[in-house]
């Protein structure tokens, strides 16, 4: 598991700027794989949080900001056997086609990425990313959308209509679609999912009936108290997210070992708690995590481990 080298983001810098149409070629050119195989279950990698303005972990309010060390991370994770895809918007995936680092992954494009965090029209989280003529020509495996529903701001009636056009557009071209749900308030300004039981299962109600058709539709939902009450809720094929990093890492990986157990729960889609953990092991982070949601995942020696030196201070 080599750290990427000073040459190969030289090349990557040179190739956006000189040859950008073989950033699209890099994408249809890739070996694809089925999205579900094996024992049918998927560990996603998601790297769509820096779109939004979102690049805190934890108590570091900037720790995704700098792109090199976020590759190089993500690099980390995308070697394990254990990890089957990644969830990013259109920069960073073309980063990594350009790496050469989504052979045989499962490609997820995220489509909305327009309620800024923070900002006043947060909830009106329309389409700013990938759309679904774009996932197709490049050859993407999965879509994905973000609906966070706020009874109090008119602007959620937007992002649920732009959803639902999604839903549809994406079944028309058979390609699956996860939309992760939340009931949200703003507290002093700022946006709070609600993550109580029966805040999960009323956005899971919504969000399943969007669009004309739900055969490729997916849920990618947070592990909450009741998860076997929050499952029953739906017969949608259902990932779980991972959330911010913080707390207690046992309790987190224990969570999500019971949920995994769940009928209709088919994996992880994780970012920010695998890819900036608190001790700085992303390998033994991500390997953690693989081996619940595939148990035969073999593990491999421990990368380079993220020292005193950032990656642009290699460059």
């Amino acid at each position: 598991m080599p750290a990427i080298t000073p040459h190969e983001f030289a090349r990557l810098r040179d190739t956006r700027a000189g040859e950008p149409e073989s950033l699209s070629s890099a994408l249809r050119s890739r070996r694809r794989r089925p999205v579900l195989r094996g024992d049918g279950r998927l560990f996603i990698v998601a790297a769509d949080h820096p779109a939004r303005g979102a690049l805190g972990v934890g108590t570091d309010s900037m720790a995704m900001a700098d792109r090199y060390t976020l590759l190089e991370r993500l690099a980390t994770a995308l070697s394990h056997p254990g990890v089957d895809g990644v969830l990013a918007t259109a920069d960073i995936i073309d980063d990594l086609a350009v790496l050469g680092l989504l052979d045989d992954k499962v490609v997820v494009g995220s489509m909305n990425r327009g309620g800024l965090q923070g900002a006043s029209f947060e909830m009106d989280d329309r389409r700013t990313a990938y759309d679904v003529d774009s996932m197709i020509d490049r050859g993407l495996d999965f879509a994905k959308a973000l609906i966070r529903m706020d009874l109090e701001d008119p602007a959620t009636v937007r992002t649920l209509a732009a959803t639902a056009d999604a839903v549809t557009a994406t079944a028309a071209a058979r390609l699956p679609i996860m939309l992760e749900p939340f009931m949200s308030v703003r507290t002093d300004g700022r946006v709070v999912n609600d993550l109580s039981a029966g805040a999960v299962i009323r956005s899971i109600s919504i969000a399943s009936a969007l669009g004309a058709d739900s055969s490729f539709t997916w849920l990618k939902i947070p592990v909450v108290a009741d998860m076997e009450r929050v499952m029953a809720a739906t017969t949608l094929p259902t990932l779980l997210l991972g959330g911010d990093d913080g707390g207690d890492a046992d309790a987190r990986f224990a969570s999500w070992e019971h949920a995994l157990a769940l009928p209709g729960v088919r994996g992880l889609t994780v970012g920010r708690t695998l890819l900036f953990p608190a001790d700085g092991d992303v390998w033994g982070a991500v390997d953690a995590a693989a081996r619940l949601v595939h148990p035969a995942s073999a593990s491999a020696p421990s990368a380079d481990s993220f020292g005193e030196h950032t990656l642009k201070e290699r460059v």
